[in-house]
């Protein structure tokens, strides 16, 4: 879903959308992944905004061309997005989470013991 409120660009948001229809399993290996026309249609944007997204996994890896046919899914898609992914996890979001918990106080047991419950007791 398309979030027109969010700081981040809405080209960004439709790599993003693919991104998890790959990660969900709802888009595999060599499946076609929709059309700029489509996604234009949808999320009512302008096509060249939709390509924009769709350029950015081309250029990723994660989709390829087929001349006149449209973009397909990659081989390996999945596993580039999920190292990409945690990648940013790691270096990004978790810092944040961290510097965050020292703010409130919370200790790093209250939040490996709250991250565990939260994953069912692993």
């Amino acid at each position: 879903m398309l979030d027109l409120n969010s700081d981040k660009s809405i080209y960004v948001q439709v790599a993003e959308i693919i991104e998890n229809e790959i990660l969900l399993g709802n888009l595999k290996e060599e499946d076609q992944a929709p059309s700029t026309n489509q996604f234009a249609k949808v999320y009512q944007i302008n096509p060249a905004t939709a390509r924009k997204g769709l350029n950015i996994l081309v250029d990723e890896g994660i989709l390829y061309k087929k001349r006149g046919i449209g973009m397909f899914v990659a081989e390996g898609a999945r596993k580039k997005i999920i190292k990409k992914r945690q990648v940013a996890f790691f270096n990004e979001i978790l810092p944040e989470v961290i510097k965050e918990a020292d703010r409130l106080e919370i200790t790093l047991d209250e939040l490996i013991d709250y991250i565990k419950e939260l994953k069912g007791g692993e």
